[in-house]
């Protein structure tokens, strides 16, 4: 039988030795190749720096600290391992967490001339919160206190209070000298004392744990295969298992069918189980897109758009309450807001206190509300299905990573949710008065939100179905002509179209109005003064020299919307309230109300419409 894989990482503060303690034990294992210590060894600056066997970037060496996750493998008769290097400095706290969040084992390194420090405690209590139930505590550096006892059940005794808040975790210390590898491959004889197992004796005996207490089927559906007649689901296995054969429950359908067959790396197993990837052929047709979940009819998921969460906040920025975030929950994007801070943890004593705002590597309890209904297990049962991030739709920076504790599940709780329809959003103004990153601002939102949305962007319009055209009048006119032929196809298939195009003549845009009917004006307002100043690409400049004839704005004219459904005035609004001013309009405006009603207590998703009643 094959080794076990045990995954484990490395934290503490900075300089506690995270990276020579990996470079010492991949060294004394043999499991560095000869032109790996000569390429370290030319590197190092006096002799040979075990360290910079992870600590691989530029940066990492001149700096002298570890910025990225560093991942290594290596193996022993008894045990494959994978190893995360994370880094110890506070800035890179979001790095630590990505390492630990498929760990099974953590290292946390204390230096025993410093003790226990608040980077210690966060990275200990961030394992813990990721679901790792195997905390090591190496006091590190035993060589400079002389080996003595005393000092390593002083630091012992530091974490104390720590080591109580850490509940159901196995807790285990040893004293090693990454440096001159004490206790580290072998055991020291600098520490007669200390009758434990080295630190890899110990690795190779921690039992494994499964990450999930659940034994129901989760498939969040990654992709749908077509070929031919076959049409199958495929993603990775998030728990349980599956036969031919099997009901499976589709979300959020809430339908039941029959697994046909199952297909993994070109073979046909008759079952398949977590962590496996695999594709699912189902009896009958569904409509079933990504991010759908396939579960255990018997044992399904929770679903709400409610939720408790704890969030190790990444961002610079603080979490803002009632901001718009998307949050990345399995294989689907949904929108969702932060309605509430319930409480921040204190670094220094674990202990969880209110708070108005959630800063840079803090971590908090919260509650959420998306847009759809999230099908969910608690992270303490799965940590695939219960784990999520948020990201800015703005920018795309992932902000947050979470942890789902609970939901919030009123029995007479209804949430509704209007349905847009087919339209066309029409984005006009002045070059670089904003319009391109408020509809691409908008198409994010509104993705988020479930809505079949495409962005028509002149920019891009004009290198492919326009390149055709120049820029005198005609040209132009024949320009926004078929941009909005395109724009009136999709909205009759009910797609919301937003066209992004500077359109600069009344006329032509009262074409578009009276061919498509659902048509919405919002003119990109601000001053030419303003737009000059943004202009990164230097047209303007270009144009006031002669260079671009006919340049709108300059030598030939825009005629503004008189009557516009909405108007940004990017002088004055932030992008955000743009893209609220948009998105207030359309929720306020849907032509055709449907609602999506969400009832927990029946645990299902039924599609009502006005005077119908439920179907």
């Amino acid at each position: 039988m094959e080794p076990q894989l045990l995954r484990f990482t490395t934290a503490g503060s900075v300089d506690d030795g995270k990276s020579t303690l990996i470079g010492r034990l991949l060294h004394d294992i043999h499991a560095v190749y000869e032109d790996q210590l000569e390429s370290v060894r030319k590197a190092s600056r006096n002799g040979l720096d075990l360290a910079f066997l992870t600590d691989g970037l530029r940066a990492e060496r001149e700096q002298g600290i570890t910025i990225d996750v560093a991942y290594r493998y290596f193996s022993t008769p008894r045990r494959r391992f994978i190893i995360a290097d994370t880094p110890g400095h506070e800035q890179y706290t979001r790095n630590m967490a990505t390492g630990a969040s498929t760990a099974d084992a953590a290292l946390i390194l204390i230096d025993v001339t410093r003790g226990v420090l608040p980077q210690t405690r966060r990275h200990a209590y961030i394992s813990w919160l990721l679901g790792v139930r195997t905390i090591v505590f190496l006091v590190n550096k035993m060589d400079a206190v002389d080996y003595q006892q005393e000092v390593f059940e002083e630091i012992c005794r530091q974490t104390g209070t720590l080591r109580e808040k850490l509940t159901g975790c196995t807790v285990h210390f040893i004293p090693v000298s990454a440096l001159e590898g004490d206790n580290v491959v072998r055991r020291s004889d600098q520490m007669p004392w200390f009758a434990g197992e080295s630190l890899l004796e110990y690795l190779e005996n921690i039992p494994l744990v499964s990450s999930t207490g659940i034994s129901g089927l989760r498939l969040p559906v990654q992709y749908v295969i077509r070929a031919g007649e076959f049409r199958g689901y495929a993603g990775q296995i998030a728990a349980g298992s599956v036969r031919a054969g099997d009901e499976v429950l589709i979300l959020p359908s809430r339908q039941v069918t029959r697994v046909r067959s199952i297909c993994a790396m070109d073979i046909n197993p008759e079952v398949a189980y977590a962590p496996m990837s695999v594709t699912l052929s189902l009896e009958g047709h569904f409509d079933i897109d990504r991010g759908a979940m396939l579960a255990s009819r018997s044992n399904p998921p929770f679903a709400a758009q409610r939720i408790e969460a704890r969030l190790i906040w990444m961002a610079e920025s603080p979490l803002r309450l009632e901001q718009p975030y998307l949050v990345k929950h399995t294989a689907q994007r949904v929108c969702g807001q932060v309605t509430r801070l319930i409480s921040v943890c204190d670094v220094m004593t674990l202990e969880e206190h209110p708070a108005t705002e959630l800063r840079t590597n803090e971590i908090g309890r919260v509650e959420i509300e998306t847009h759809r209904p999230l099908f969910f297990d608690s992270y303490a049962d799965n940590h695939r299905t219960g784990s999520f991030v948020l990201i800015d739709p703005i920018s795309n920076h992932t902000v947050a990573a979470g942890m789902i504790t609970g939901s919030y599940e009123q029995k007479n709780f209804r949430k509704a949710e209007t349905v847009l329809a087919g339209r066309t959003l029409w984005f006009t103004g002045l070059s670089s008065a904003g319009k391109t990153t408020i509809s691409h601002a908008v198409y994010e939102r509104l993705w988020a939100m479930g809505y079949k949305v495409e962005l028509l962007d002149g920019d891009t319009v004009r290198t492919q179905l326009c390149k055709d055209l120049g820029f005198t009048e005609a040209d132009r006119n024949e320009n926004i002509r078929r941009i909005g032929f395109v724009a009136d196809l999709l909205t009759r298939n009910g797609v919301i179209a937003i066209v992004s195009a500077i359109s600069p003549y009344r006329a032509l845009r009262d074409e578009q109005r009276a061919r498509i009917g659902a048509f919405v004006e919002i003119y990109v307002n601000a001053p030419l003064e303003v737009c000059e100043k943004r202009d990164v690409k230097g047209l303007y400049c270009k144009a006031r020299s002669g260079n671009l004839p006919r340049f709108t704005g300059i030598d030939d004219p825009y005629e503004p919307p008189l009557d516009p459904e909405i108007e940004c005035r990017t002088d004055k609004e932030t992008l955000a309230e743009s893209v609220d001013k948009v998105i207030q309009y359309l929720l306020a405006h849907s032509p055709q109300p449907m609602t999506l009603v969400w009832q927990p207590e029946q645990s299902h998703l039924a599609l009502a419409s006005a005077g119908m009643g439920e179907p």
